[in-house]
């Protein structure tokens, strides 16, 4: 097994993302025959709800995670949730699943955002170079 820190997390619903606030977590790769990850995060109260009711239908999660630092490149898993335990002001959540896609493609997905909001020329690559840089997160329209 490998365990690393949890820089950021989100989940996925439909053609948006959500920030997941979390004081503390780390990720596991069981490094099994079934490519098994654990995500386990102490997460802020507002959250318990939503992986409460997750747990309740048994529902599938994409969740997208940063690991061990900012500059990486997202994860994208896809997740149920095993337990939610509230403890004070905050839960500690347990996800297990698989990653979906081994490689990403941030740099094309960024490439289009910034196209879609009307950069273009010497224009374009310099936002392109700052924002790979500071890897923010994109929500792209669906495509029809």
């Amino acid at each position: 097994m490998k365990t690393f820190r949890l820089i950021s997390m989100q989940i996925a619903d439909h053609d948006s993302l959500t920030d997941i606030a979390f004081k503390e977590g780390l990720i596991i790769n069981k490094e099994d025959d079934q490519g098994t990850w654990l995500i386990e995060a102490f997460v802020e109260k507002e959250f318990i709800p939503v992986f409460e009711e997750a747990c309740k239908e048994n529902k599938d999660i994409v969740t997208q995670v940063i690991i061990t630092k900012k500059e990486n490149d997202p994860a994208t898993f896809k997740t149920k949730v095993c337990s939610v335990r509230a403890i004070n002001d905050h839960a500690c959540v347990l996800l297990r699943g698989k990653l979906t896609r081994l490689r990403s493609d941030y740099p094309a997905q960024l490439l289009e955002y910034l196209m879609e909001q009307g950069f273009t020329d010497g224009e374009l690559v310099t936002e392109f170079r700052k924002n790979l840089i500071a890897r923010p997160r994109l929500v792209l329209p669906k495509k029809v």
